[in-house]
């Protein structure tokens, strides 16, 4: 199997990289990064990995790292650090666009992609301590606010005949637990808290598990 990790040197993506390693340490897992000094070296050492350095907007530097994957995951996502100070034109989005574009061009199918629950869903219900978390980062957070609702638009739209998971995602923290709830807001289940464990892990599972194809789970620590 070729996997292809998109953002993939943030805090959420190290881990994405370690648990994939884990359980495709067989596979060829292409990192496309910005910036390679950021990759752990004990990562970079790794016979499995792969790392092409790029920009988002270098469609002929993506394409390649594109060419001949099985399955992309992306932890991209606007910077919380940074959140206030995104930039207005909605990057990310448009990075999204891009993929899904050269995605159909080299008949790549599957998308596993980080989202918050900005991101509505049908199955979503009313929920006070969502309303209040999602109205706080559109308040104080606009453009970022902005970027993360046009990438689900652009996947569910651009990536309509894909076989995409828009895995969204509530306040991450640094625990270690791996065990996830996944469901949608205000289902009775879901809560408001998950450890970027949790993420990396059940984005690793659900490129077999293939539950949520078409579908933008919210997921929760457990």
């Amino acid at each position: 199997m070729r996997i292809l990790i998109l953002g993939a040197t943030g805090a959420a993506g190290i881990l994405l990289i370690r648990h994939t390693l884990r359980q495709y340490e067989s596979s060829t897992i292409v990192l496309y990064v910005r910036s390679p000094n950021k990759v752990p070296d004990n990562i970079k050492e790794n016979a499995s990995i792969t790392i092409v350095q790029g920009q988002l907007d270098d469609n002929e530097t993506l394409s390649k790292a594109l060419q001949g994957a099985d399955v992309v995951l992306s932890a991209l996502g606007p910077s919380v650090r940074r959140g206030p100070f995104h930039p207005s034109n909605t990057p990310l989005a448009h990075a999204y666009s891009t993929v899904i574009v050269l995605m159909h061009e080299l008949g790549v199918k599957r998308l596993i992609c980080l989202g918050t629950a900005s991101i509505t869903d049908p199955a979503d219900k009313f929920n006070l301590a969502f309303s209040i978390l999602i109205n706080g980062v559109a308040t104080f957070a606009r453009n970022a606010y902005n970027d993360v609702v046009a990438i689900g638009k652009n996947v569910r739209t651009q990536g309509v005949d894909l076989d995409w998971t828009i895995v969204r995602v509530p306040i991450l923290t640094n625990s270690d637990s791996e065990e996830v709830i996944a469901g949608y807001v205000g289902d009775g289940k879901t809560n408001t808290f998950l450890s970027r464990a949790g993420f990396a892990a059940f984005v690793v599972e659900e490129i077999e598990r293939r539950e949520w194809v078409q579908k933008a789970p919210l997921i929760c620590s457990a």
